[in-house]
């Protein structure tokens, strides 16, 4: 199967967890300004729609929608516990994660990476960012992950929107005016992610500096 990424964009998640499951995909580097891959396909015979992350399959198939490729990818390998199993409540609520995240961060964020096209809506996207991260954060107040003690392909995609605050790493990819410094928790989430080799590996592969949230 094939990642096609964006370096630093939200195909960081999944390519976090094809690192954590050890599985064999071939990472494509698109260019999001022409829309071509690094080998010359033109990307939008892949996503018609142009934006990362997409799943090629052997079959042929494809999936476009991160959310569903996390959980696609987690399901390859149930033992790893990345997802609960289908058909749980535990799997509910890690999809009630992707959503909050996909909807209310991932989103959230628009306004302030395209400030100047967003103009004054920044003023209120901007708050309404900062307060679905203090709700984050009092959430991972007694738990080490999003959805427990053990790390799940929602702390993969939350890391990799982190990354477009004030992690200096991002600063050529992504600019958002959004501090993490009071919120502690979140910080501690985020060196505990930081650690771990499969994100590593990630960010030295997509080419990547140590982030650092301040």
């Amino acid at each position: 199967m094939k990642l096609y990424y964006l370096p630093a964009a939200c195909s960081l998640a999944p390519h976090i967890v094809i690192n954590e499951l050890g599985l064999a995909a071939t990472l494509v580097k698109v260019d999001h300004r022409t829309h071509r891959t690094v080998d010359g396909e033109d990307y939008l015979q892949v996503n018609p729609l142009g934006y990362v992350p997409a799943l090629a399959l052997d079959d042929g198939s494809v999936l476009r929608e991160g959310a569903a490729i996390l959980q696609f990818l987690a399901d390859q390998h149930p033992a790893s516990a990345l997802a609960p199993p289908n058909g749980t409540l535990a799997r509910y609520h890690l999809q009630e994660w992707l959503s909050f995240l996909a909807t209310e961060i991932h989103k959230g964020f628009i306004p302030l990476l395209y400030a100047t096209a967003a103009g004054k809506y920044v003023d209120t996207a901007r708050p309404k960012l900062a307060q679905r991260f203090a709700w984050i954060d009092a959430q991972l107040a007694e738990r080490a992950y999003l959805t427990g003690d053990t790390f799940s392909i929602a702390d993969a995609y939350l890391f990799a929107l982190v990354g477009w605050g004030q992690a200096t790493w991002l600063t050529s990819y992504y600019k958002a005016d959004i501090h993490f410094d009071a919120l502690t928790n979140l910080q501690r989430w985020y060196q505990r992610v930081q650690a771990r080799p499969s994100v590593r590996a990630a960010l030295e592969r997509e080419g990547l500096t140590r982030p650092a949230v301040t």
